[in-house]
């Protein structure tokens, strides 16, 4: 059985999306390769894929409108964003109708490696892996990437649950975002630190069933787990 990873790339400059694909080939990838969304909406009904990554502005159906019908079609495929965007309304948008990472254009092809790489879970080194947190009323399971309290699951999807891995490895410490940001998204830069403040954003809604629960940010360093009972 292969053990490249199934990419999908939706990308309406030819000539890039060519380049993409075949330098990705190379670099053991299995991609399959469209020109807009609704070829991507259909290839995904139609295929299995470990990771999307798809072009914000194309024709038929923008990147934004694909991640919305697939998530409201039940698809918990992680989506990358390429676009040459870079305001916060449009961050925050993208992460609003599923989106899990975002990728700036121009790009080094070897950023857009360690990004599909972290989404589908394979950095390239073997990693223990805790099976288990118990954070407050919750129990966390890493495996299923799922938070369970009072007989309710909520599911995360793979970032968020990377990152809550991390805080809870350290509970109560402070983690800085900068190690976070190096280890998930490949770079600290200002972009990705906006996108990890929407994933933190989104583990304080999922852990609000137990109010004594919290992520303090911490100005200038990063995070901290804490429960208020201990």
């Amino acid at each position: 059985m292969s053990n490249k990873i199934r990419l999908l790339l939706a990308e309406d400059e030819q000539m890039l999306a060519e380049i993409l694909c075949d330098t990705l080939g190379d670099r053991d990838f299995d991609v399959k390769l469209v020109y807009d969304g609704e070829q991507a909406l259909n290839a995904v009904r139609n295929g299995a894929f470990d990771v999307i990554v798809t072009d914000v502005m194309m024709p038929r159906m923008d990147g934004f409108s694909l991640a919305r019908r697939l998530r409201s079609e039940g698809c918990s495929t992680p989506i990358l964003f390429l676009t040459a965007r870079s305001a916060t309304e449009d961050v925050v948008k993208g992460f609003e109708v599923g989106g899990n990472d975002f990728l700036r254009k121009p790009f080094a092809i070897d950023e857009l490696i360690v990004r599909v790489r972290a989404l589908a879970g394979r950095s390239g080194r073997t990693e223990q892996v805790e099976e288990s947190f118990q954070v407050g009323k919750y129990q966390f399971n890493t495996q299923s990437a799922t938070l369970i309290i009072d007989g309710r699951v909520t599911t995360l999807s793979a970032r968020e649950a990377a990152v809550l891995v991390r805080l809870c490895r350290q509970q109560s410490a402070v983690v800085e975002a900068a190690g976070i940001l190096r280890e998930l998204w490949g770079d600290d830069n200002f972009f990705n630190l906006r996108s990890l403040n929407v994933y933190i954003s989104r583990l304080r809604r999922h852990l609000a069933a137990d109010p004594d629960i919290e992520i303090i940010s911490v100005r200038g360093i990063g995070y901290r787990l804490i429960d208020k009972r201990n």
